[in-house]
């Protein structure tokens, strides 16, 4: 099945965190990474050592360990941050996440560029916990899709693996997924399957259908997993019961948090849900001068 591992995340992420810090950075600090040009901060005559901290102001799931420290290593890599949480850890209100000791000048520089990032990681791992515990006693699994901030699908998609949730596909290079766009070119579904197969024969072929009529003919067509695409609630159940464990089943749209249990109680093996990267409320999160 299509599926990204989180080694393969971890991995991308190394080759992405760089550059998103650094353009980042640069966006708060215009030019370079330089804390002369936070203007406000000139104000100090020393560049005092001091310590902060880092807590959560309401409960959730942290994540985003990796971006904080390359906020501040790329501000001055003699910063030093002591972690009391990891990546995937439940956080209770006020709990203190971690303590960073460095330049007052350069805590400073980095302080809203790092909360950003673990604010919008956190809010994203988060939601998807939520989810997973409402659907904690189905034998249906949550997944992402390529509905992500541009720039930040390795950090989005890492913010769901820590939630509990797995990765559909990292991108159009790592899987097969035929839409309708594709169907519609080719101008049917058997065909479409049959001229995939030739090309990859042995890769695992994901289709969407629309339809029951659609459905019926994904599965004689031998499709590895069949993506029902705004099915009604009372239309996956059906296609449980047409498809009878023949293919991997995976419902997708118009599904939320309020009706999510009732389409997992259906039997689909996957739910996939754009919301988790798309919707994001940040987790609440702030730095303070240890005084």
């Amino acid at each position: 099945m299509i599926n990204f591992s989180k080694k393969k995340i971890i991995k991308q992420i190394k080759k992405d965190i760089n550059n998103i810090v650094k353009s980042s950075l640069e966006e708060d600090l215009g030019k370079s990474i330089n804390i002369n040009f936070d203007i406000t901060s000139k104000i100090f005559k020393e560049n005092k050592l001091i310590k902060s901290n880092i807590y959560t102001k309401e409960n959730g799931v942290f994540c985003g360990k990796m971006w904080l420290e390359e906020v501040f290593y790329q501000i001055d890599n003699n910063i030093n941050i002591i972690w009391k949480v990891s990546d995937g850890d439940e956080l209770k209100k006020d709990q203190l996440i971690c303590i960073i000791q460095g330049p007052i000048k350069c805590l400073l520089a980095g302080e809203r560029t790092a909360l950003n990032f673990i604010q919008t990681l956190s809010g994203v791992s988060s939601k998807v916990k939520k989810y997973i515990e409402i659907i904690k006693n189905t034998k249906t699994k949550l997944r992402d899709t390529r509905k992500t901030i541009p720039g930040l699908r390795s950090s989005l998609k890492y913010a769901v693996l820590c939630g509990g949730a797995e990765n559909h596909r990292f991108g159009l290079f790592d899987g097969i997924l035929i839409k309708d766009n594709h169907i519609e070119y080719i101008g049917s579904i058997k065909k479409i399957i049959n001229m995939t197969r030739l090309y990859f024969p042995k890769s695992k072929l994901e289709i969407e259908v629309r339809n029951i009529k659609e459905l019926k003919e994904a599965i004689t067509s031998k499709a590895d997993l069949i993506m029902l695409d705004n099915f009604k609630y009372e239309d996956v159940i059906k296609a449980v019961i047409i498809n009878k464990n023949q293919s991997i089943l995976e419902a997708s749209g118009n599904i939320n948090k309020k009706n999510l249990l009732k389409f997992a109680s259906t039997g689909v093996d996957y739910i996939s849900l754009g919301e988790l990267t798309k919707n994001i409320k940040s987790l609440d999160l702030t730095m303070n001068i240890d005084s």
